[in-house]
């Protein structure tokens, strides 16, 4: 007598039918692409400037320093840190770049000198949060009264104005019609993707920030690795604040204020989550777009300082809650309770009945 077996079969984990059982999983990219959109039509409904050639150019180029800083803040951020202190370094770049081209000095010495005085300062904070055992928020705001007020007894009065031309032209002109400082975010952001997903520190970091325990007892080298992503930080905002300075043509430990907020809220709203080991250089860049856009709509709006400053708190808070804290995946599970609650989900079917026999129900039971 043979016997069959009855257990239920059960799907692939890659199958259909089990891909439809979890829900589709909606990645930050996906989302950050409709927003982007989403704020591109507010745009174009709000004003009829916004989508004029000179206003796009106005926003990539005001949005190629927050977005500079914004990879700043995701070298940091992916390792489960945060930079409060990248705006302040940006100004002190301003003023020590205007002081040496001031005193006479070239070019690219004023450009090494201020990205290494720069680097010094992200060392400084990689120290602190590492040996010292410092919060990350405490040792970067300490950084960020310490930097501010060094610009501001570096610039002893007001602020210096710059005339070098090739200073100018290297961080303020063009380049076959670009910008400069466009084609410096760009070039920023190629060799940061590429780094985060092809060396050795890219992966590490992300280790680091997946799981800093793990990544210690892996014998990865955790105190480095994190005292080199607050390197970088101070470096790419010592770099942002070259571009101000080549842009606005002043060095100023005025500029920059601001901007800490701005940098946080690019990295966030690219969806880099604020618990580590997650995120992208590209999408921080994306995300420091749609900030600029933003910005750009309440400046055509007429908005004033105060109140865009509301907007751009509760846009990262939104933002954190979209990724950090699985807001799409808590949206979609309540608007499916929602929608069970008030009988819009199709009722299931009822168990098929076999039809009645005709046979008589006392017919003897045929034996084999």
């Amino acid at each position: 007598m043979s016997t069959t077996s009855t257990q239920p079969a059960t799907a692939a984990p890659g199958s259909a039918s089990e891909r439809r059982r979890r829900g589709i999983r909606v990645g930050p990219q996906v989302y950050l692409v409709g927003v982007f959109v989403a704020v591109a039509v507010v745009g174009s409904l709000a004003s009829p400037y916004f989508l004029t050639m000179r206003n796009i150019e106005n926003i990539v180029v005001a949005a190629s320093v927050v977005a500079v800083l914004g990879v700043a803040q995701f070298f940091v951020v992916v390792t489960r840190g945060i930079d409060l202190s990248v705006g302040s370094i940006a100004a002190l770049a301003t003023v020590i770049a205007a002081v040496l081209l001031r005193q006479g000095h070239g070019v690219w010495f004023t450009i090494v000198v201020t990205l290494v005085s720069c680097a010094f300062c992200g060392l400084v904070n990689g120290v602190l949060v590492v040996y010292a055992r410092i919060t990350p928020f405490v040792a970067t705001l300490a950084m960020m009264s310490i930097a501010r007020g060094v610009a501001f007894i570096v610039q002893v009065g007001t602020l210096i104005v710059i005339s070098n031309q090739e200073f100018l032209q290297l961080f303020g002109g063009r380049s076959a019609g670009v910008p400069n400082v466009v084609l410096i975010a760009l070039a920023v952001t190629l060799i940061a993707a590429f780094a985060m997903k092809f060396s050795p520190l890219g992966r590490r970091l992300y280790a680091l920030g997946g799981n800093p325990e793990a990544a210690r007892l892996s014998g990865l080298p955790v105190n480095r690795d994190t005292v080199m992503a607050y390197v970088t930080s101070g470096l790419l905002a010592g770099l942002a604040g070259l571009m101000l300075a080549g842009r606005l043509s002043q060095g100023s430990s005025l500029v920059g204020q601001g901007y800490e907020l701005d940098s946080i809220a690019a990295t966030v709203v690219g969806g880099t989550s604020l618990f580590g080991g997650t995120g992208d250089p590209v999408s921080t860049v994306l995300g420091a777009l749609v900030i600029g856009m933003i910005g750009n709509i309440m400046n055509l709006m007429g908005i004033q300082s105060e109140p865009q400053l509301v907007i751009r708190g509760i846009v990262i808070l939104l933002a954190v809650f979209l990724t950090s804290g699985r807001g799409i995946q808590r949206i979609r599970a309540g608007l499916g309770t929602l929608l069970r609650r008030t009988g819009r989900h199709t009722p299931p079917a009822p168990p098929e009945t076999d039809p009645p026999s005709a046979e008589p129900t006392d017919a003897p039971t045929p034996r084999t």
